[in-house]
């Protein structure tokens, strides 16, 4: 292993977040959800002004409808049944009309903590760095996991972020810790593990919470975790137009949207279709 390029390679991607933070101020986004089955949602994200993209294999596994799921949450229990070979065909569509300058994490079988288990090799990771990834996209739920994913995503040149959560979420997205302590005790391990940035899972995704102004004690815990580590942080779920102001106001780097572009998506799609129908 060519130990500096792989160095060389993760300093050039850590670079792109730093540049993308900065230039909006302390706080930017992050627009998940991209595949590769229809790259012209990031090259539009791009346009937009977004620099930092994920890719994972949910939305693959939804986009390609994979045993008839047609929801995200449906996703969640069948996107371990998602090939490598699918998410490597994403990365390099998405990478492809992004170009070399957009950060692009990604999110693959056995990246999270998935309903079957899935051996994880160098060689998978190297794949995935080959195809354009620049980082790994996390959501493991034990320390000692997250530490293999760290391992491997290094030594192949990619940066990790991962994700903080409670045991009690619908789904496991990340490491479980259900009070501030518990925040404060397993984001400074995550650091100490080499985790790239740490993200937390506001526990708000596929459950229906009503937009606006986010809890008291998801601002809390969000707090906690900013105050602890020296890594870029990062929000993650149900971060919407109406609420993404609060979120920043945490002071998080990162906020991550997903499942509301999709709404805006699928929305501009049945709207033009009703006017050309019912164009006279």
């Amino acid at each position: 292993m060519i130990k500096q390029d792989m160095k060389n390679k993760m300093e050039i991607a850590r670079q792109k977040v730093e540049k993308a933070i900065k230039k909006d101020n302390g706080t930017t986004l992050m627009s998940t959800g991209m595949t590769g089955d229809d790259a012209r949602l990031a090259k539009a994200a791009v346009a937009g002004g977004a620099k930092i993209l994920e890719a994972n294999h949910p939305a693959v596994t939804l986009a390609r409808g994979l045993e008839g799921v047609s929801t995200m949450g449906d996703a969640e229990y069948v996107r371990h049944e998602l090939p490598l070979k699918s998410m490597l065909e994403c990365v390099r569509g998405v990478r492809a009309v992004v170009g070399p300058d957009i950060y692009l994490t990604v999110g693959f079988p056995g990246s999270f903590t998935e309903r079957e288990p899935i051996p994880l090799t160098s060689e998978d990771f190297r794949q995935l760095a080959l195809a354009g990834a620049d980082g790994v996209h996390c959501h493991k739920s034990s320390l000692a996991d997250l530490k293999d994913v760290v391992t491997l995503a290094h030594e192949n040149g990619l940066l990790v972020d991962s994700y903080i959560g409670k045991k009690s979420d619908l789904h496991q997205f990340g490491i479980g810790a259900e009070d501030i302590t518990e925040v404060k005790k397993v984001a400074l391990a995550m650091q100490e593990i080499g985790a790239d940035f740490i993200g937390m899972m506001t526990g708000m995704s596929y459950e229906g919470v009503a937009a606006g102004e986010i809890p008291q004690e998801i601002k809390d815990r969000l707090q906690a975790l900013i105050e602890t580590v020296s890594v870029p942080t990062f929000a993650e779920g149900g971060i919407n137009e109406v609420n993404v102001k609060a979120f920043k106001n945490t002071g998080v780097n990162v906020v991550t949207v997903g499942t509301a572009m999709d709404d805006y998506a699928e929305g501009a799609i049945k709207s033009a279709v009703t006017k050309f129908i019912n164009h006279q």
